[in-house]
């Protein structure tokens, strides 16, 4: 529902909101500018002995006004002619025309009223509700994703588009919000919606009927600081019975011309003074700074416009269409997702569509919208839950095991929890598994065990399927076709062959660059963005299952590069290591944001063995920023499978390399990675102290021994790779 609020208004809205944006933060600029140019008046000068300044060189004044940058103005008439201008308040002279900023009128018209009168001022006033709306909404489903307003900033992870629409947003809101409300509260007072509880004094009728009281004698008026002045009117000439009107930012007052005497005061009332203090908040009068403050706010929107159209775009990409999707309230079975890639999103879809042929009612949505209130008629709760990383909750289920932590009361419907993985991972289903546990542990009802899917096996599913059905009563069958990724073709333009001395067939495979067309350059999708440590995704010629390799190059060295060992049996790398140059491969990219060295100059220590040091390799490759980079690299022998020796020797002399460690497993006397680790412990651990980030490439064998072996390296310092891990200064990429 949330999610609907924000991406409707946001989407029929979008070129409303940027032009009312636009227009605002243009015209923040304009109270800055004129408390700069204007000749403000010194400290302590009070309205008597300005209003006689000024009378001194244009005895004709009819008024004297100041604005709320200080600028004061005076208006008068001379031998019937009337004049205006800029005064300077220290001699009274008029220094600059008074006439109206051109430019600033027309974006003050387009700004309220798209230069349409009453029809664009309703317009606008939309913009700005659809604007409040969208701050909300996007504030809420902010809250939602990093799971919980505690987590305001929590550290994100995603398409570039996502990350850059919840940064700005995450500055901007409560700027975007205090605009829309202002904004809508001053065009309701345009078209008089609001109650007008404004205090005006009576003018008076008894008068002394004189004339020519010194202005500098009148006692009020020197009591008035001129930074309190809004406005001094003077006596209509020959008019015995007129008076001058003060308005200051306390009240409005009549003086008498002929006695200086106070006849009539009447303060500011509470209204006004809000309406005062909405009016400084929405245009900046009288508060440049704020002013300039929430116009670079407001830039955020047509920058929060442009990366929401692309995450709505790469949404409806990502996720099938679900048809017949029942709001929450009126289903009887709710199925929430938790995916990070959108291939568990599909068989949602499946899964929806048979219990909607069974007759159910169903409604699909995030784990991270879990609101079990909403569930008023469910008979059932089916979580479908993939894994981030080593049992990390997925984009789209942030937050569910702190919302279900924090239930006063277990849900009486009954749960099934279906984990989806890959078992050649350590963590296989880990996310899966801890919410079964969370919830068992609440006492919530279990309608089906806990169960999992390898490798989205259509099989696995179907089976899991009959089950449900038995459970539920009902009788269903899931044929679960995967949606393959739009995949993009690679020709092959070198290869370099290893490891057949030690029966370890291995290829560095570097692929040309494809024609990126340009709504990817626009949008950064497919290869027209990626870096070392990417996946690249290969469907082998008779499987439905993709398999996954890191990138050992980024899109900056101009060609995309693999490292692929040979497996017995293995139908993709058998396939993919037969290429030859010319030969083409269809493959789709897959970001790894989780799996980067990011942009401290902190030192990196590398650890890879065997196929694992593609990416390390490109990290090499990419460090043209010169940090410092120790590398421990394990291979069966050199004469066999050093990958990349040839150009280690130059990356040194780049200085994007500053050691490389090397373990041999084939030697005389075999040594592992692990090994030459403990063999540089002091080295390692004086690194670690320094702040250096760890990352280990290769398989899950490997990296539980580097693990161990990192571990009695940093007892003595207090520090373990749990500790690290919890930094963000341990990652790894293992299979």
């Amino acid at each position: 529902m949330i999610r609907a609020l924000h991406r409707g208004p946001g989407l029929l809205a979008l070129a409303l909101v940027t032009i009312l944006s636009l227009s605002g933060a243009a015209l923040s600029v304009f109270p800055a500018a004129d408390r700069i140019a204007a000749p403000q008046a010194e400290a302590g000068l009070t309205v008597a002995a300005l209003a006689g300044r000024i009378q001194a060189v244009y005895p004709g004044v009819e008024q004297v006004r100041r604005s709320p940058s200080g600028r004061i103005t005076a208006y008068w008439f001379d031998q019937g002619a009337p004049g205006a201008a800029v005064i300077d308040p220290v001699t009274g002279k008029g220094v600059a025309s008074a006439d109206p900023n051109q430019a600033l009128r027309w974006l003050t018209n387009l700004h309220r009223s798209l230069l349409l009168g009453d029809g664009g001022r309703i317009a606008m006033a939309a913009g700005a509700a659809a604007m409040l709306v969208l701050s909300l909404s996007g504030a809420a489903l902010l809250a939602r994703r990093a799971g919980g307003w505690r987590h305001w900033f929590a550290p994100l992870r995603g398409p570039l588009a996502g990350r850059l629409h919840v940064e700005i947003a995450r500055i901007a809101v409560i700027g975007l919000v205090l605009s829309s409300t202002t904004a809508l509260w001053m065009t309701a007072s345009t078209f008089d919606l609001l109650p007008d509880r404004g205090a005006i004094p009576a003018i008076p009728t008894e008068v002394s009927r004189e004339t020519g009281f010194a202005l500098d004698q009148m006692d009020t008026l020197r009591r008035t600081s001129v930074a309190g002045l809004r406005e001094l009117s003077f006596p209509y000439p020959g008019d015995a019975t007129d008076v001058f009107t003060l308005k200051t930012d306390r009240g409005t007052g009549y003086l008498d011309q002929g006695t200086g005497a106070l006849l009539a005061w009447t303060d500011l009332t509470g209204w006004e003074r809000l309406s005062d203090t909405i009016y400084m908040l929405h245009t900046g009068q009288g508060a440049a700074a704020l002013g300039l403050v929430l116009g670079f706010m407001a830039l955020a929107v047509p920058a929060m416009g442009v990366t929401g159209v692309l995450v709505w775009l790469a949404g409806r990409r990502g996720r099938p269409r679900i048809r017949g999707n029942q709001p929450a309230g009126r289903a009887a079975t709710i199925l929430l997702v938790g995916s990070e890639g959108g291939s568990t999103w599909g068989f949602a879809a499946t899964l929806h569509a048979a219990l909607t042929e069974a007759g159910q009612s169903v409604h699909v949505g995030p784990m991270s919208g879990f609101a079990p209130k909403r569930y008023a008629r469910a008979e059932r709760i089916i979580l479908l839950a993939a894994t981030y990383g080593e049992g990390a909750a997925p984009a789209s289920a942030k937050g569910f095991l702190d919302r279900l932590n924090a239930l006063d009361r277990v849900p009486d419907m009954p749960l099934a929890v279906l984990g989806f993985g890959d078992r050649s991972f350590p963590a296989y289903c880990a996310f899966a598994k801890a919410v079964a546990a969370a919830a068992q542990a609440t006492g919530w009802p279990e309608l089906l065990p806990l169960d999992t899917i390898d490798r989205q096996s259509p099989q696995d599913f179907a089976r899991w399927g009959r089950a449900l059905g038995d459970a539920a009563g009902i009788e269903l069958e899931l044929s679960h076709q995967p949606v393959q990724p739009q995949t993009t073709t690679l020709t092959l333009v070198s290869r370099r062959d290893y490891g057949a001395e030690v029966q370890a067939p291995t290829a560095i495979l570097r692929f040309a660059l494809p024609r990126i067309p340009l709504w990817q350059r626009l949008t950064g999708a497919g290869f027209a963005r990626f870096t070392a440590g990417d996946l690249i995704g290969i469907l082998p010629e008779g499987s439905a299952v993709p398999r996954l390799y890191s990138l050992a190059s980024g899109r900056r060295d101009g060609f995309i590069e693999l490292v692929v060992k040979k497996h017995p049996g293995g139908l993709c790398s058998g396939q993919i290591t037969a290429l030859e140059p010319g030969d083409t491969v269809a493959a789709f990219l897959r970001r790894n944001p989780g799996f980067r060295p990011g942009r401290s100059r902190a030192p990196l220590i590398l650890i890879g063995a065997g196929t694992g040091i593609g990416p390390l390799a490109g990290f090499v490759r990419g460090n043209g920023r010169r940090r410092p980079v120790h590398l421990f690299f394990g291979m069966r022998h050199p004469d066999s499978d050093f990958f990349y020796g040839e150009a280690f020797p130059a990356w040194k002399e780049e200085g994007r390399l500053t050691r490389l460690i090397t373990a041999v497993s084939r030697g005389a006397r075999p040594h592992y990675v692990q090994d030459a680790l403990r063999s540089e412990a002091a080295q390692v651990a004086d690194l670690v102290r320094n702040g250096a980030r760890v990352m280990v490439c290769g398989g899950r064998d490997m990296a539980a021994g580097v693990a161990d072996a990192l571990a009695e390296i940093l007892a003595p310092a207090g520090l373990t790779p749990a500790v690290l891990k919890a930094e963000g200064r341990y990652v790894e990429d293992v299979y």
